[in-house]
């Protein structure tokens, strides 16, 4: 497994971190609350398997995957286990709520809708 350095920086889509880290770039991943990273079509493999590997590694304890290349957009929360690999916690397309780092609520159904609404009036 390769190690976090100047190198192989992992680079989550979204991160929440301390703020004593705002500054700094790039974020120093194993500080990360939380990573989460959104699919697609060219990222699935190095997300849902290389990245949850290295941010396990770093000790990132909450990992979000999202999901929006369905009909209906999905989000799985992961936590660290005690063997040091990411567990499911949660996974849905409904309305995502968590108190993993904070209390934190996601209306998938409402974002699923908003990106339909979006890709219609693409192609219209």
């Amino acid at each position: 497994m390769s190690l976090i350095d100047r190198r192989n920086e992992p680079r989550p889509d979204v991160v929440a971190i301390r703020r004593e880290h705002a500054d700094r770039s790039p974020v120093p991943v194993e500080d990360a609350l939380l990573a989460v990273e959104v699919l697609s079509p060219t990222s699935t493999f190095r997300d849902l398997y290389d990245k949850a590997k290295v941010y396990a590694h770093a000790g990132v304890r909450t990992y979000w995957v999202v999901d929006p290349l369905h009909e209906r957009m999905t989000l799985t929360e992961y936590t660290l286990g005690p063997t040091g690999e990411y567990e499911v916690l949660t996974h849905t397309e409904d309305l995502f709520v968590t108190e993993r780092p904070w209390k934190v609520s996601v209306d998938l159904p409402a974002l699923t809708t908003r990106r339909a609404g979006l890709l219609a009036r693409d192609e219209g």
